[in-house]
């Protein structure tokens, strides 16, 4: 047990660095206010020394012990069980450099999370299309945590599109012409009445669900509010984007043949889609165009300049089509994508400028691509 009285201003600045919450890695506990005993503004954290401030203590040292007895840098808010861990039950498994690394952990992030700035405050929408991908995205917590440090939430709820409860199966294509009909009404319904009445500014998107639907999402986002997309990875189970991941190395295909029957655009950066697959739906007299990954996975989006370049990509090639086929022409679509990258192909696309886009999806029922939706002006 700690011995010296720790200046107020000392533990003051120690309380706002760790933003009133455990500095213990993975803990995170809020310190202040218990609802449970009916006390909102009671603190329940307790100041921690990393080095002992007596040399018999946890850490103890003859010399150092005295020195930082009362120096900010040497002091931790902990929550009870783990102000108890460090000093007795796990003392062995906490070293000071340990503890150092995780205060430093800790406040390095709440000065990153507290120091952005108001006007990256962002609405999060949060969209599935059914209950098993819903299950990915039901923890509010993990969403917000992978905002910073390039945005906070604006409030502390999130805006749910849920497509969920369809009585008709996806190779039906009634139930595509449902769930995009669903989709505009709850769109228009809790976001775009909100943009328009300039509550919401600013746009953070996690969503899962089948890709047309995904891309009808994008479409409908467009560019009316700065726009932010977010992938969910595999492993790490995150939505936190993945630094130091190698770049995606992007091929693209120009078809040369401009008096074709039909034009096909695959986009495969989570698997191969192989041209017989195309021609099975379009016939052999088509015009196949692709973008792709040079080695395709279903965990391939790690980085936010990889989704930058995956629209840039996309967007020449939607020109280079129209260039090529006309004005009349329409661009057959068969995406195998990340859930960013479909989100992204809605929005990159312009209805005043675009040749309309039908949506293929691959479907298990039927054995191979089915048409879904129509992106047109």
């Amino acid at each position: 047990m700690a011995k010296t009285q720790i200046p107020n201003q000392v533990q003051v600045a120690l309380w706002g660095k760790a933003g009133g919450r455990c500095e213990y890695r993975g803990c995170n506990e809020d310190l202040i206010g218990d609802l449970i005993a009916g006390r909102e503004d009671g603190k329940f954290g307790f100041i921690a020394h990393i080095v002992a401030d007596s040399p018999e203590g946890p850490r103890g040292d003859p010399i150092r012990s005295p020195l930082l007895a009362k120096d900010l840098k040497n002091l931790m808010l902990l929550c009870a069980r783990h102000h108890k861990g460090v000093d007795v039950d796990y003392l062995a498994d906490h070293s000071e450099d340990v503890l150092l690394e995780m205060k430093a952990e800790h406040e390095d992030r709440i000065a990153i999370v507290t120091g952005i700035a108001e006007e990256r405050a962002a609405h999060v929408i949060r969209f599935a299309a059914d209950i098993g991908q819903r299950d990915a995205l039901i923890s509010t917590r993990s969403i917000f945590l992978a905002m910073p440090p390039d945005h906070h939430p604006a409030e502390g709820r999130t805006i749910d599109i849920e497509l969920v409860g369809c009585d008709y199966a996806d190779h039906e294509p009634i139930y595509w012409t449902l769930q995009r009909d669903n989709l505009r009404r709850l769109f228009t319904r809790k976001v775009k009445e909100r943009i328009e009445q300039k509550e919401i500014r600013q746009l953070s998107v996690f969503a899962l669900a089948p890709q047309p639907l995904l891309i009808e999402l994008g479409h409908l986002l467009g560019d009316i509010v700065p726009v932010t997309v977010h992938q969910r990875h595999r492993e790490p189970a995150t939505w936190r984007w993945q630094p130091g991941q190698p770049a995606i190395r992007f091929r693209t295909h120009e078809c040369e043949a401009a008096h074709c029957s039909a034009v096909a655009l695959k986009l495969a950066l989570s698997a191969t889609v192989t041209d017989d697959r195309i021609q099975a739906v379009l016939g052999g007299d088509v015009a196949i165009w692709s973008l792709a990954a040079e080695n395709p996975h279903n965990d391939i989006m790690r980085r936010p300049e990889d989704l930058s370049e995956f629209k840039r990509h996309l967007r020449r090639l939607l020109d280079r089509i129209k260039a090529a086929h006309g004005e009349d022409a329409i661009i057959n679509v068969f995406p195998a994508l990340p859930n960013s990258a479909a989100v992204e192909v809605g929005r990159v696309w312009m209805p005043k400028a675009d040749l309309p886009l039908q949506i293929y999806d691959q479907n298990r029922a039927v054995g191979g691509f089915i048409p879904t939706l129509t992106i047109s002006p």
